[in-house]
Protein backbone atom coordinates (compact mmCIF):
# COMPACT_ATOMS: atom_id res chain seq x y z
CA UNK A 1 0.00 0.00 0.00
CA UNK A 2 3.32 2.39 0.55
CA UNK A 3 4.44 4.27 -2.22
CA UNK A 4 7.49 6.12 -2.58
CA UNK A 5 7.89 9.52 -1.26
CA UNK A 6 6.25 12.40 -3.27
CA UNK A 7 4.31 9.78 -5.56
CA UNK A 8 1.41 8.37 -6.26
CA UNK A 9 -1.72 8.64 -3.84
CA UNK A 10 -1.55 8.35 0.09
CA UNK A 11 -4.67 6.74 1.45
CA UNK A 12 -6.75 7.16 5.00
CA UNK A 13 -8.04 3.63 4.25
CA UNK A 14 -8.09 1.02 1.75
CA UNK A 15 -11.42 2.39 0.10
CA UNK A 16 -10.43 5.83 0.05
CA UNK A 17 -7.33 7.59 -1.52
CA UNK A 18 -6.36 10.94 -0.76
CA UNK A 19 -5.03 12.79 -3.62
CA UNK A 20 -1.39 14.85 -3.43
CA UNK A 21 -1.51 18.29 -1.60
CA UNK A 22 -0.76 19.54 -5.22
CA UNK A 23 -4.14 17.92 -6.79
CA UNK A 24 -6.19 19.00 -3.88
CA UNK A 25 -5.00 22.77 -4.31
CA UNK A 26 -5.18 22.93 -7.71
CA UNK A 27 -9.08 21.81 -7.50
CA UNK A 28 -9.55 24.35 -4.46
CA UNK A 29 -8.21 26.60 -7.73
CA UNK A 30 -10.86 25.37 -9.76
CA UNK A 31 -13.27 26.26 -7.78
CA UNK A 32 -12.07 29.55 -7.08
CA UNK A 33 -11.75 30.14 -10.45
CA UNK A 34 -15.95 28.99 -10.89
CA UNK A 35 -16.74 31.72 -8.45
CA UNK A 36 -15.33 34.47 -10.31
CA UNK A 37 -17.76 33.73 -12.76
CA UNK A 38 -20.94 33.45 -10.11
CA UNK A 39 -19.93 36.11 -7.62
CA UNK A 40 -20.03 39.65 -9.01
CA UNK A 41 -16.93 42.02 -7.60
CA UNK A 42 -17.19 44.35 -4.99
CA UNK A 43 -14.71 46.79 -3.01
CA UNK A 44 -14.31 49.06 0.19
CA UNK A 45 -13.17 52.25 0.60
CA UNK A 46 -10.41 52.99 3.40
CA UNK A 47 -8.82 55.17 5.98
CA UNK A 48 -5.85 55.56 7.86
CA UNK A 49 -5.82 54.52 11.97
CA UNK A 50 -3.56 54.76 14.30
CA UNK A 51 -2.56 52.21 17.60
CA UNK A 52 -0.19 52.47 19.61
CA UNK A 53 2.66 49.26 20.33
CA UNK A 54 5.20 49.25 22.64
CA UNK A 55 4.81 53.02 22.92
CA UNK A 56 4.89 53.79 20.01
CA UNK A 57 2.22 55.56 17.77
CA UNK A 58 1.37 53.69 14.18
CA UNK A 59 -0.52 54.21 11.66
CA UNK A 60 -2.70 51.29 9.03
CA UNK A 61 -5.00 51.47 6.68
CA UNK A 62 -8.12 50.06 7.13
CA UNK A 63 -11.87 49.20 5.44
CA UNK A 64 -14.21 51.83 6.05
CA UNK A 65 -17.41 50.88 8.06
CA UNK A 66 -20.66 50.72 5.48
CA UNK A 67 -18.33 51.73 2.43
CA UNK A 68 -19.07 48.64 0.58
CA UNK A 69 -19.95 48.84 -3.35
CA UNK A 70 -19.92 46.38 -5.92
CA UNK A 71 -18.12 47.44 -9.29
CA UNK A 72 -20.60 48.36 -11.84
CA UNK A 73 -20.85 49.16 -15.36
CA UNK A 74 -22.27 52.42 -17.26
CA UNK A 75 -26.10 51.06 -16.90
CA UNK A 76 -25.44 50.62 -13.57
CA UNK A 77 -25.48 46.69 -13.36
CA UNK A 78 -23.47 45.03 -10.42
CA UNK A 79 -20.15 43.02 -12.64
CA UNK A 80 -19.17 39.82 -12.88
CA UNK A 81 -16.00 38.94 -14.71
CA UNK A 82 -14.84 35.41 -14.81
CA UNK A 83 -11.12 34.94 -14.43
CA UNK A 84 -9.73 34.06 -18.05
CA UNK A 85 -7.90 30.53 -18.90
CA UNK A 86 -5.01 32.16 -19.46
CA UNK A 87 -3.61 36.00 -19.40
CA UNK A 88 -1.23 36.96 -21.99
CA UNK A 89 -0.36 40.56 -20.40
CA UNK A 90 0.54 39.88 -16.95
CA UNK A 91 -2.52 39.89 -15.16
CA UNK A 92 -4.24 37.27 -13.49
CA UNK A 93 -5.25 34.07 -15.25
CA UNK A 94 -6.19 30.84 -14.59
CA UNK A 95 -3.41 28.87 -15.33
CA UNK A 96 -1.36 31.69 -14.50
CA UNK A 97 -1.85 30.77 -10.88
CA UNK A 98 1.44 29.22 -10.10
CA UNK A 99 3.99 31.70 -11.82
CA UNK A 100 1.49 34.58 -10.03
CA UNK A 101 1.61 32.38 -6.50
CA UNK A 102 5.48 32.72 -7.14
CA UNK A 103 6.28 36.17 -7.17
CA UNK A 104 3.32 37.14 -5.48
CA UNK A 105 5.05 39.34 -1.93
CA UNK A 106 3.11 37.48 0.59
CA UNK A 107 4.81 34.24 -0.54
CA UNK A 108 8.00 35.27 -1.89
CA UNK A 109 9.14 36.15 1.62
CA UNK A 110 8.17 32.40 2.62
CA UNK A 111 9.58 30.63 -0.32
CA UNK A 112 12.94 33.12 0.30
CA UNK A 113 12.57 31.89 3.71
CA UNK A 114 12.51 28.52 3.38
CA UNK A 115 15.62 28.65 0.58
CA UNK A 116 17.63 30.21 2.69
CA UNK A 117 17.27 28.48 6.32
CA UNK A 118 17.51 24.73 4.40
CA UNK A 119 20.47 25.83 3.12
CA UNK A 120 21.68 27.04 5.68
CA UNK A 121 20.97 24.43 8.43
CA UNK A 122 22.00 21.92 5.45
CA UNK A 123 25.65 23.95 6.29
CA UNK A 124 25.33 23.61 10.14
CA UNK A 125 23.59 19.41 9.56
CA UNK A 126 26.85 19.16 7.36
CA UNK A 127 29.16 19.63 9.87
CA UNK A 128 28.12 17.16 12.31
CA UNK A 129 28.13 18.97 15.07
CA UNK A 130 24.30 18.73 15.93
CA UNK A 131 24.64 15.33 15.45
CA UNK A 132 27.34 14.84 18.20
CA UNK A 133 25.18 17.38 20.36
CA UNK A 134 21.93 15.26 19.91
CA UNK A 135 23.48 12.00 21.17
CA UNK A 136 25.38 14.02 24.20
CA UNK A 137 21.57 15.20 24.95
CA UNK A 138 20.14 11.74 24.35
CA UNK A 139 22.77 10.01 26.67
CA UNK A 140 22.34 12.64 29.15
CA UNK A 141 18.46 12.00 28.65
CA UNK A 142 18.69 8.66 29.99
CA UNK A 143 14.94 7.80 30.79
CA UNK A 144 14.33 11.02 31.54
CA UNK A 145 13.24 12.23 28.03
CA UNK A 146 9.85 12.34 28.80
CA UNK A 147 10.69 15.84 30.33
CA UNK A 148 11.79 16.80 27.31
CA UNK A 149 7.84 17.40 26.22
CA UNK A 150 6.31 19.70 28.27
CA UNK A 151 9.54 21.92 28.40
CA UNK A 152 9.83 22.55 24.88
CA UNK A 153 6.60 22.87 24.33
CA UNK A 154 5.88 25.35 26.81
CA UNK A 155 8.62 27.44 25.46
CA UNK A 156 7.61 27.45 22.22
CA UNK A 157 4.53 28.49 22.72
CA UNK A 158 5.69 30.87 24.82
CA UNK A 159 7.74 32.48 21.45
CA UNK A 160 4.19 32.09 19.97
CA UNK A 161 2.76 34.45 22.01
CA UNK A 162 5.06 37.12 23.17
CA UNK A 163 6.18 37.36 19.51
CA UNK A 164 4.54 35.70 16.58
CA UNK A 165 6.94 32.72 16.63
CA UNK A 166 6.02 30.86 13.53
CA UNK A 167 8.75 30.35 10.49
CA UNK A 168 11.20 30.44 13.37
CA UNK A 169 10.61 27.32 14.66
CA UNK A 170 11.49 25.49 11.59
CA UNK A 171 14.36 25.54 11.82
CA UNK A 172 14.22 23.93 15.48
CA UNK A 173 12.01 20.90 13.59
CA UNK A 174 15.02 19.75 12.14
CA UNK A 175 16.97 19.51 15.18
CA UNK A 176 14.20 17.78 16.89
CA UNK A 177 13.21 15.33 14.30
CA UNK A 178 16.40 12.67 14.82
CA UNK A 179 16.35 13.43 18.51
CA UNK A 180 12.53 12.21 19.28
CA UNK A 181 13.25 9.34 16.78
CA UNK A 182 16.25 8.28 18.55
CA UNK A 183 14.55 8.04 22.12
CA UNK A 184 11.49 6.23 20.90
CA UNK A 185 9.02 8.76 20.19
CA UNK A 186 8.49 9.54 16.11
CA UNK A 187 8.78 13.19 14.36
CA UNK A 188 5.34 13.88 14.68
CA UNK A 189 6.30 14.98 18.04
CA UNK A 190 9.23 17.52 17.07
CA UNK A 191 6.37 18.98 14.72
CA UNK A 192 3.63 19.13 18.20
CA UNK A 193 6.19 20.45 20.66
CA UNK A 194 8.07 23.26 17.71
CA UNK A 195 4.91 24.53 15.06
CA UNK A 196 1.98 23.41 16.63
CA UNK A 197 2.92 24.54 19.96
CA UNK A 198 3.96 28.48 18.35
CA UNK A 199 0.41 28.40 16.88
CA UNK A 200 -1.14 27.55 20.00
CA UNK A 201 0.98 30.34 21.52
CA UNK A 202 0.04 32.56 19.08
CA UNK A 203 -3.72 32.00 19.16
CA UNK A 204 -4.13 32.54 23.15
CA UNK A 205 -1.45 35.40 23.25
CA UNK A 206 -2.14 38.40 25.23
CA UNK A 207 0.72 40.70 23.43
CA UNK A 208 1.66 39.59 20.26
CA UNK A 209 2.21 42.77 18.18
CA UNK A 210 1.87 40.89 14.77
CA UNK A 211 -2.08 39.68 15.78
CA UNK A 212 -3.55 40.90 18.91
CA UNK A 213 -1.79 44.43 18.68
CA UNK A 214 -2.86 45.19 15.20
CA UNK A 215 -6.60 43.65 15.82
CA UNK A 216 -6.97 45.52 18.81
CA UNK A 217 -5.51 48.48 17.18
CA UNK A 218 -8.48 48.32 14.16
CA UNK A 219 -10.72 47.32 16.49
CA UNK A 220 -10.27 51.15 18.41
CA UNK A 221 -9.57 48.96 21.42
CA UNK A 222 -6.69 49.88 23.98
CA UNK A 223 -3.66 47.72 22.60
CA UNK A 224 -2.91 44.38 24.51
CA UNK A 225 -5.81 45.53 26.86
CA UNK A 226 -7.98 42.54 28.75
CA UNK A 227 -4.35 40.58 28.81
CA UNK A 228 -5.41 38.44 31.98
CA UNK A 229 -8.07 37.05 30.34
CA UNK A 230 -5.97 36.12 27.69
CA UNK A 231 -2.84 35.14 30.14
CA UNK A 232 -5.58 32.42 31.89
CA UNK A 233 -6.05 31.57 28.17
CA UNK A 234 -2.58 30.80 27.60
CA UNK A 235 -1.92 28.86 30.30
CA UNK A 236 -4.93 26.96 29.57
CA UNK A 237 -4.63 25.99 25.86
CA UNK A 238 -0.75 25.24 26.08
CA UNK A 239 -1.66 22.92 29.23
CA UNK A 240 -4.30 21.17 26.83
CA UNK A 241 -1.43 20.81 24.27
CA UNK A 242 1.07 19.91 25.70
CA UNK A 243 -1.03 17.28 27.62
CA UNK A 244 -2.54 15.81 24.44
CA UNK A 245 1.01 15.67 23.17
CA UNK A 246 2.25 14.08 26.31
CA UNK A 247 -0.94 11.40 26.21
CA UNK A 248 0.08 10.48 22.01
CA UNK A 249 3.92 10.28 23.15
CA UNK A 250 3.29 7.47 25.87
CA UNK A 251 1.48 5.58 22.98
CA UNK A 252 4.08 5.78 20.60
CA UNK A 253 6.64 4.73 23.22
CA UNK A 254 4.64 1.68 23.93
CA UNK A 255 3.78 0.74 20.08
CA UNK A 256 6.23 3.01 17.85
CA UNK A 257 4.44 0.99 14.76
CA UNK A 258 0.68 3.38 15.02
CA UNK A 259 2.88 6.17 14.15
CA UNK A 260 1.90 8.18 11.10
CA UNK A 261 4.97 8.65 10.48
CA UNK A 262 6.55 4.99 11.26
CA UNK A 263 7.52 4.11 7.81
CA UNK A 264 8.95 7.72 7.17
CA UNK A 265 10.89 7.86 10.44
CA UNK A 266 13.11 5.11 8.77
CA UNK A 267 15.04 8.25 7.67
CA UNK A 268 15.95 9.08 10.82
CA UNK A 269 16.81 6.19 12.36
CA UNK A 270 18.72 5.43 9.74
CA UNK A 271 20.92 8.70 10.54
CA UNK A 272 20.84 7.77 14.17
CA UNK A 273 22.75 4.55 13.13
CA UNK A 274 25.18 6.08 11.08
CA UNK A 275 25.92 8.20 14.47
CA UNK A 276 26.56 6.10 16.28
CA UNK A 277 24.75 6.87 19.07
CA UNK A 278 25.46 3.47 21.29
CA UNK A 279 29.13 3.99 20.54
CA UNK A 280 32.00 6.89 21.27
CA UNK A 281 31.23 9.77 19.26
CA UNK A 282 34.03 12.43 18.71
CA UNK A 283 32.83 16.18 20.53
CA UNK A 284 35.68 18.60 19.80
CA UNK A 285 36.22 22.51 20.01
CA UNK A 286 35.11 22.60 16.46
CA UNK A 287 31.73 21.13 17.30
CA UNK A 288 30.96 23.13 20.41
CA UNK A 289 32.00 26.30 18.53
CA UNK A 290 29.52 25.35 15.81
CA UNK A 291 26.32 24.84 18.51
CA UNK A 292 27.41 28.54 20.39
CA UNK A 293 27.21 29.25 16.99
CA UNK A 294 23.84 28.28 16.57
CA UNK A 295 22.94 29.49 20.75
CA UNK A 296 24.22 33.09 19.34
CA UNK A 297 21.98 32.80 16.29
CA UNK A 298 18.89 31.80 18.36
CA UNK A 299 19.41 34.43 21.10
CA UNK A 300 20.25 37.34 17.63
CA UNK A 301 16.80 36.16 16.51
CA UNK A 302 14.78 36.73 19.55
CA UNK A 303 16.44 39.44 20.37
CA UNK A 304 15.71 41.27 16.54
CA UNK A 305 12.29 39.95 16.72
CA UNK A 306 11.28 41.26 20.21
CA UNK A 307 13.63 44.59 20.15
CA UNK A 308 14.23 45.58 16.39
CA UNK A 309 10.94 44.29 14.88
CA UNK A 310 12.74 41.53 12.43
CA UNK A 311 10.64 39.64 10.20
CA UNK A 312 11.62 36.81 7.42
CA UNK A 313 14.51 39.03 6.08
CA UNK A 314 16.08 39.58 8.52
CA UNK A 315 15.51 36.31 10.21
CA UNK A 316 16.45 34.44 6.91
CA UNK A 317 19.85 36.03 6.99
CA UNK A 318 20.90 35.79 10.27
CA UNK A 319 20.66 32.13 9.86
CA UNK A 320 22.30 32.48 6.38
CA UNK A 321 25.46 33.99 8.54
CA UNK A 322 24.88 31.23 11.22
CA UNK A 323 25.43 28.79 8.43
CA UNK A 324 28.43 30.25 6.56
CA UNK A 325 30.16 30.76 10.07
CA UNK A 326 29.12 26.96 10.50
CA UNK A 327 30.85 26.25 7.34
CA UNK A 328 33.93 27.96 8.18
CA UNK A 329 34.38 26.53 11.50
CA UNK A 330 33.65 22.96 9.86
CA UNK A 331 36.46 23.00 7.10
CA UNK A 332 38.92 24.77 9.61
CA UNK A 333 38.70 22.11 12.20
CA UNK A 334 37.63 19.61 9.28
CA UNK A 335 34.62 18.68 11.04
CA UNK A 336 33.34 15.53 8.78
CA UNK A 337 36.28 15.42 6.56
CA UNK A 338 34.42 18.85 5.56
CA UNK A 339 36.32 21.20 3.03
CA UNK A 340 35.43 24.19 1.19
CA UNK A 341 33.15 23.11 -1.70
CA UNK A 342 31.21 21.19 1.27
CA UNK A 343 29.97 24.87 2.30
CA UNK A 344 28.09 25.15 -1.32
CA UNK A 345 26.85 21.75 -1.71
CA UNK A 346 25.47 21.46 1.52
CA UNK A 347 23.85 24.69 1.38
CA UNK A 348 22.30 23.59 -1.92
CA UNK A 349 21.52 20.34 -0.38
CA UNK A 350 19.52 21.66 2.04
CA UNK A 351 17.77 23.80 0.12
CA UNK A 352 16.49 21.35 -2.32
CA UNK A 353 15.00 19.27 0.53
CA UNK A 354 12.30 22.33 0.95
CA UNK A 355 11.92 22.68 -2.69
CA UNK A 356 8.34 20.99 -2.78
CA UNK A 357 6.94 22.95 0.54
CA UNK A 358 8.20 26.42 -1.72
CA UNK A 359 6.37 25.10 -4.39
CA UNK A 360 3.02 24.22 -2.24
CA UNK A 361 3.15 27.76 -0.52
CA UNK A 362 3.47 29.32 -4.38
CA UNK A 363 0.34 27.37 -5.63
CA UNK A 364 -1.39 28.18 -2.36
CA UNK A 365 -1.15 31.85 -2.84
CA UNK A 366 -2.58 31.28 -6.60
CA UNK A 367 -5.81 30.88 -4.89
CA UNK A 368 -6.23 34.43 -3.76
CA UNK A 369 -4.71 35.71 -7.25
CA UNK A 370 -7.22 33.92 -9.23
CA UNK A 371 -9.97 35.63 -6.37
CA UNK A 372 -8.59 38.82 -7.63
CA UNK A 373 -6.00 39.43 -4.74
CA UNK A 374 -6.82 40.45 -1.06
CA UNK A 375 -6.44 44.16 -1.66
CA UNK A 376 -9.93 46.03 0.09
CA UNK A 377 -10.09 49.17 -2.63
CA UNK A 378 -9.41 46.96 -5.41
CA UNK A 379 -12.56 45.23 -7.10
CA UNK A 380 -12.70 41.51 -6.69
CA UNK A 381 -14.47 38.57 -5.60
CA UNK A 382 -13.03 37.93 -2.24
CA UNK A 383 -14.31 41.39 -0.87
CA UNK A 384 -17.86 40.10 -2.17
CA UNK A 385 -17.59 37.34 -0.43
CA UNK A 386 -16.51 38.98 2.63
CA UNK A 387 -19.47 41.24 2.79
CA UNK A 388 -22.26 38.84 2.27
CA UNK A 389 -20.45 36.72 5.01
CA UNK A 390 -20.94 39.60 7.50
CA UNK A 391 -24.31 40.47 6.73
CA UNK A 392 -25.37 36.63 6.92
CA UNK A 393 -24.56 37.39 10.95
CA UNK A 394 -26.76 39.71 11.45
CA UNK A 395 -29.51 38.95 13.58
CA UNK A 396 -28.31 36.52 16.29
CA UNK A 397 -28.05 36.41 19.72
CA UNK A 398 -24.55 37.65 21.09
CA UNK A 399 -23.55 34.30 22.52
CA UNK A 400 -24.09 32.85 18.53
CA UNK A 401 -22.65 35.65 16.69
CA UNK A 402 -19.37 35.46 18.90
CA UNK A 403 -19.44 31.73 17.87
CA UNK A 404 -20.08 32.21 14.14
CA UNK A 405 -17.54 34.85 14.43
CA UNK A 406 -14.87 32.23 15.54
CA UNK A 407 -16.35 29.68 12.59
CA UNK A 408 -15.62 32.24 10.01
CA UNK A 409 -12.34 33.17 11.14
CA UNK A 410 -11.29 29.63 11.23
CA UNK A 411 -12.96 29.15 7.51
CA UNK A 412 -11.26 32.58 6.43
CA UNK A 413 -7.75 31.68 7.68
CA UNK A 414 -7.17 28.81 4.96
CA UNK A 415 -7.25 32.04 2.03
CA UNK A 416 -5.70 34.68 4.52
CA UNK A 417 -3.49 32.64 6.55
CA UNK A 418 -1.22 35.68 7.76
CA UNK A 419 -2.17 37.00 10.93
CA UNK A 420 -1.59 40.19 10.11
CA UNK A 421 -3.21 40.65 6.98
CA UNK A 422 -6.47 38.58 8.17
CA UNK A 423 -6.50 41.10 10.87
CA UNK A 424 -6.52 43.99 8.46
CA UNK A 425 -8.80 42.82 6.29
CA UNK A 426 -11.91 41.14 8.90
CA UNK A 427 -11.46 43.28 11.70
CA UNK A 428 -13.07 46.26 10.16
CA UNK A 429 -16.32 44.46 9.51
CA UNK A 430 -16.27 42.02 12.73
CA UNK A 431 -15.30 45.19 15.13
CA UNK A 432 -18.31 47.23 14.44
CA UNK A 433 -20.59 44.23 13.45
CA UNK A 434 -19.92 43.13 17.24
CA UNK A 435 -21.22 46.10 18.30
CA UNK A 436 -24.07 45.80 16.56
CA UNK A 437 -24.88 41.63 17.55
CA UNK A 438 -24.16 43.13 21.34
CA UNK A 439 -20.41 40.96 21.60
CA UNK A 440 -17.82 43.25 22.77
CA UNK A 441 -14.62 44.06 20.32
CA UNK A 442 -12.24 42.73 23.19
CA UNK A 443 -14.39 39.24 22.45
CA UNK A 444 -14.59 39.89 18.13
CA UNK A 445 -10.46 39.88 18.76
CA UNK A 446 -10.75 36.75 20.83
CA UNK A 447 -12.78 35.08 18.00
CA UNK A 448 -10.27 36.39 15.39
CA UNK A 449 -7.04 35.32 17.52
CA UNK A 450 -8.35 31.81 18.27
CA UNK A 451 -9.95 31.00 14.53
CA UNK A 452 -6.78 32.90 12.59
CA UNK A 453 -4.26 30.32 14.52
CA UNK A 454 -5.81 26.89 15.44
CA UNK A 455 -6.74 25.84 11.59
CA UNK A 456 -3.00 26.98 10.68
CA UNK A 457 -2.79 23.23 12.17
CA UNK A 458 -3.85 21.67 9.34
CA UNK A 459 -4.75 24.77 6.21
CA UNK A 460 -2.20 23.36 3.45
CA UNK A 461 -2.05 27.42 2.61
CA UNK A 462 0.22 27.99 5.76
CA UNK A 463 3.78 27.71 4.32
CA UNK A 464 4.63 27.23 7.83
CA UNK A 465 3.00 23.45 8.10
CA UNK A 466 3.41 22.53 4.97
CA UNK A 467 7.19 23.63 5.74
CA UNK A 468 7.43 21.89 9.35
CA UNK A 469 6.10 18.56 7.84
CA UNK A 470 8.23 18.37 4.91
CA UNK A 471 11.10 18.27 7.44
CA UNK A 472 9.70 15.93 8.87
CA UNK A 473 8.91 14.16 5.39
CA UNK A 474 5.07 14.08 7.19
CA UNK A 475 2.75 13.82 3.93
CA UNK A 476 0.06 16.60 4.77
CA UNK A 477 -2.43 13.68 3.85
CA UNK A 478 -1.20 11.62 6.70
CA UNK A 479 -0.98 14.76 8.68
CA UNK A 480 -4.67 15.28 8.72
CA UNK A 481 -5.92 11.78 9.97
CA UNK A 482 -3.81 12.29 13.16
CA UNK A 483 -4.27 16.13 13.41
CA UNK A 484 -8.39 16.43 12.67
CA UNK A 485 -9.05 14.77 16.90
CA UNK A 486 -5.95 16.65 18.45
CA UNK A 487 -7.53 20.36 16.12
CA UNK A 488 -11.14 19.20 17.50
CA UNK A 489 -10.08 19.25 21.29
CA UNK A 490 -8.64 22.47 20.48
CA UNK A 491 -11.67 24.00 18.46
CA UNK A 492 -14.55 22.93 21.11
CA UNK A 493 -12.30 24.78 24.15
CA UNK A 494 -11.73 28.04 22.27
CA UNK A 495 -16.15 27.91 21.37
CA UNK A 496 -15.96 27.62 25.00
CA UNK A 497 -13.57 30.30 26.20
CA UNK A 498 -15.44 32.47 23.73
CA UNK A 499 -18.67 31.82 25.26
CA UNK A 500 -16.69 32.62 28.53
CA UNK A 501 -16.03 35.67 27.04
CA UNK A 502 -19.24 36.31 26.35
CA UNK A 503 -20.66 35.56 29.21
CA UNK A 504 -18.76 37.46 31.49
CA UNK A 505 -18.71 40.78 29.28
CA UNK A 506 -15.61 40.67 28.61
Amino acid sequence: MSKKEGKGLKSFNKGFQVPDTYIIIFLVVVVAALLTFLVPKGFYETQDISYMINGVEKTRTVIKDGSFQYLTDDAGNVVTEGVALFSGDGGTGFFNYMYNGIVSSSAIEIIAFLMVVGGAFGIMIRTGAIESGLIGLIRKAKGAEKLLIPILFVLFSLGGAVFGMGEEALPFTMILCPLFVAVGYDSVIAVLVTYVATQIGFGSSWMNPFSVGIAQGIAGIDVFSGAGFRMVMWVVFTALGCGMTMFYASKIKKTPTISIAYKTDAYFREQNEKTGIDEGHSFGLGHILVLLTLAATVVWVVWGVMTQGYYMPEIATQFFIMGIVSGVIGVIFKLNDMKLNDIATSFKDGAKDLIGAALVVAMAQGIMQVLGGSDPTTPTVINTIMYNISNALSGVSGAVAAVLMYLFQSVFNFFVVSGTGQAAITMPIMAPLSDLLGVSRQTAVVAFQLGDAFTNLIVPTSGCLIGSLAIAKIEWSNWIKFMWKFLGVLMIGAIITILIAVGTGF
